[in-house]
């Protein structure tokens, strides 16, 4: 089965991060940061991501993030998107500055894969960058994106398996140049009129149903816990219910979603903002399911 074949590739070829019981990490996904255009989906929850990655740094968080990181089918030069958001790249530097970040694709950004690969000449190009986002640019130019990542404990070997999803996902990993044709050309316009696109998995339930059911499929084959994005969808199983983990996504209308591996324990939070008794905003976490022993997953 391809969807299997696929992600048995990425689950072997993936290098791990050691971790333990003392660990704090922050794992999320699909922010789609875009180029500030009524298309940018991040755009709306900028302030909320940005208030919740200065909590996960001022508190020695190590942040992962599962693809889709950035929009590149509609945006063809990531500068633009840097530059647009070189507070949230400013503070993701500083993450990568002191080796507390780890950053896989998805088919969004696919292209990242190879930016350890561009050569000096056409680094050149970003010439036109002011300092600071030169400097966000050469942080993410040397930094290596992964298809997959494996957490290893260091005490009990046991391991997460992290992922973006889009292998089980045959038309957005195989077929992936032609799905970003059309939302570059044909999406990316529309949506700049208010229409969205009604068959992506992030939008389309019975799309998102079929792929967690391949990947649920694959992690009882292989009896291994996995943490994905990809299909928008946070998923938490109970103690006992094969161990598929979704982080969910950061352009919700409500708010952003991630999972916290802190201490032993998994937790799925949300971020959003939150109103006082006299009338004050803030940006708030809630925990939508509660801390859980990761080993009550392993037994």
């Amino acid at each position: 089965m391809y969807e299997f074949k696929r992600l048995s590739e990425v689950f072997e070829s993936a290098e791990e991060i050691p971790f333990d019981d003392f660990s704090k990490i922050i794992i999320m996904s699909d922010c789609h940061r875009g180029d500030g255009s009524w298309a940018d989906n991040f755009s709306k929850n900028k302030n909320i991501y940005y208030a919740a990655l200065t909590y996960y740094y001022r508190n020695n968080f190590t942040y992962i993030e599962l693809g889709d990181g950035d929009e590149l089918w509609e945006n063809d030069n990531i500068c633009d998107i840097i530059s647009e958001h070189r507070d949230v790249f400013s503070l993701l530097t500083r993450f990568i500055d002191e080796g507390r970040a780890y950053f896989i694709y998805g088919n969004h950004d696919i292209e990242k894969k190879k930016y350890a690969l561009r050569t000096l000449r056409e680094r050149k190009s970003f010439k036109y960058l002011e300092d600071g986002d030169k400097r966000n640019v050469a942080a993410f130019f040397k930094t290596k994106v992964h298809e997959g990542l494996i957490l290893r404990h260091r005490v009990t070997g046991d391991k997460i398996f992290l992922v973006h999803g889009h292998q089980a996902d045959f038309a957005n990993d195989k077929l992936w140049r032609v799905s970003k044709f059309f939302v570059r050309y044909l999406w990316r316009p529309l949506e700049l009129l208010g229409i969205r696109d009604p068959n992506s998995a992030s939008k389309n339930d019975r799309k998102k149903t079929v792929i967690a059911n391949k990947i649920v499929d694959w992690v009882k084959s292989n009896n291994q816990m996995i943490i994905a994005g990809h299909t928008h969808r946070a998923v938490f199983p109970a103690v006992g219910q094969p161990p598929y983990f979704n982080d969910g996504y950061c352009v919700h209308p409500y708010g952003i979603t991630g999972i916290e591996i802190v201490h032993g324990k998994i937790a799925l939070v949300k971020w959003s903002v939150k109103t006082k008794d006299d009338g004050t905003l803030y940006v708030g976490r809630d925990e939508i399911e509660k801390p859980v022993k990761l080993k009550e997953y392993f037994r």
